[in-house]
């Protein structure tokens, strides 16, 4: 069990995840899936669903927005007796189309985020952003709240064979920053995260504020919890 704060020596590097960690992009994730149902002719999604389906990666969020209105039998989808994989390809192109436009737009950063990276920092740790969102889409959304320049390397889902839960992304991304799993602290917010690190034998903490399926934070098996990055410190 890590102790909280952490002790420098105790650690050579740290892996951040993106979405729900350090910045809140419901508000984005919301603002892209209702235009791209509207470009389907479908109507919009509950932002309390949404929260519930974030974290797996892109193609996880848009098959659960279709499975999801399949099973409420929305009438636009009955009438047109189309099958929800057959959705996939436009709802796909639609997303991609938009979220450019709307990344970080109707995000923001969560309070103390600043403190821990410059802690984190401070410490003399290479840091790293690895998110399921795709890489170019976090790069920007990075770039957009000031962050990047904490990061020495930033990897999305698109980076490897393989997306978190699964240990592969970490392992990479300790490769990259010249550093062992077991000395490379994990913070992130669901039990993608913590599977990952647990599995890749990474040390993790997880933030208790973001996305967690819709499943208590606390209940997942990790090292520690804290309510803000500032606690890093």
């Amino acid at each position: 069990m890590l102790i909280l704060p952490l002790e420098p020596a105790a650690l050579d590097a740290a892996i951040i995840d993106l979405d729900g960690t350090m910045v809140d992009t419901l508000g984005d994730f919301v603002e892209v899936l209702h235009r791209m149902l509207a470009d389907l002719g479908l109507p919009p999604i509950a932002a309390t669903e949404v929260e519930c389906m974030v974290g797996k990666g892109t193609e996880h969020l848009i098959q659960s927005v279709l499975d999801h209105l399949l099973a409420l039998s929305i009438p636009e989808l009955a009438a047109r007796q189309v099958a929800v994989q057959a959705l996939f390809p436009q709802a796909w192109a639609s997303y991609h189309q938009h979220y450019p436009t709307v990344n970080g737009q109707f995000s923001q950063v969560y309070p103390g985020v600043l403190e821990g990276l410059q802690a984190l920092r401070g410490w003399g740790l290479p840091l790293a952003c690895l998110t399921n969102k795709p890489t170019a889409f976090a790069q920007a959304l990075l770039r957009a709240k000031g962050l990047e320049v904490f990061f020495t390397q930033v990897f999305g889902g698109d980076a490897f064979a393989k997306k978190k839960p699964d240990p592969l992304p970490l392992r990479k991304t300790c490769e990259a920053l010249g550093t062992t799993p077991a000395r490379t602290l994990v913070v992130g917010d669901s039990s993608n995260d913590a599977q990952a690190a647990r599995a890749a034998g990474c040390p993790v903490v997880l933030v208790t504020y973001g996305y967690n399926h819709g499943q208590p934070v606390r209940q997942v098996d990790a090292d520690g919890w804290i309510d803000t990055l500032a606690r890093l410190r």
